[in-house]
């Protein structure tokens, strides 16, 4: 079995749910039991990192800027995922490749709005996950597209533009894809 650790997912038009539409999703973990991912191209547009510092009983510093709060997938909505570049280490840091790590306590978001985080980072509420053998099922399905995961893709891209460029990396045009299905 091929894992898809550290990968990323492309949403294709095929796509049966529509909470996905055009979604990039990060692997964070896959094996046989299952996966578990983030969708990294999904701003929360009214929730603030003031709010949610805020919602956490944390003092926001003057010049803690305002990173967006993704929308990291539809399970466990309300639990926090920090998911960064490796220099970060904390006690509850997952290392998984040397592009990113995942950081699960409410201390990295504390260092982060101190200007003590991670240099790359994204914050997300919720996250993706699959039961054995579910993605797939989705993938043979041409539901999702793997593609390697780049700090651009990741980290330094606007959001809106994560989804035609992970396309665009694997030498397809987004406008000329369908939604329909064939046999070959």
């Amino acid at each position: 079995m091929c894992f898809l650790n550290g990968k990323c997912l492309i949403a294709m038009p095929g796509m049966q749910d529509d909470r996905f539409e055009q979604s990039v999703v990060y692997v964070c973990a896959h094996t046989n039991e299952g996966a578990m991912g983030l969708v990294v191209n999904r701003p929360i547009k009214d929730l603030t990192f003031a709010a949610l510092l805020a919602q956490l009983k944390m003092e926001p510093p003057a010049d803690c800027g305002q990173p967006p709060v993704l929308a990291g997938g539809p399970v466990d909505i309300i639990r926090g995922f920090v998911l960064h570049s490796p220099d970060y280490t904390g006690t509850a840091t997952l290392a998984m490749t040397g592009l990113a790590s995942l950081t699960v306590t409410t201390d990295i978001i504390r260092d982060i709005s101190e200007g003590k985080g991670p240099e790359k980072y994204l914050i997300a509420l919720g996250h993706v996950g699959w039961s054995a053998g579910q993605l797939e099922n989705e993938i043979k399905e041409n539901a999702w597209l793997p593609v390697n995961a780049s700090g651009d893709l990741l980290y330094t891209l606007p959001f809106e533009k994560r989804w035609a460029f992970a396309l665009q990396k694997m030498g397809i045009d987004p406008s000329r894809l369908s939604a329909e299905q064939g046999k070959a």
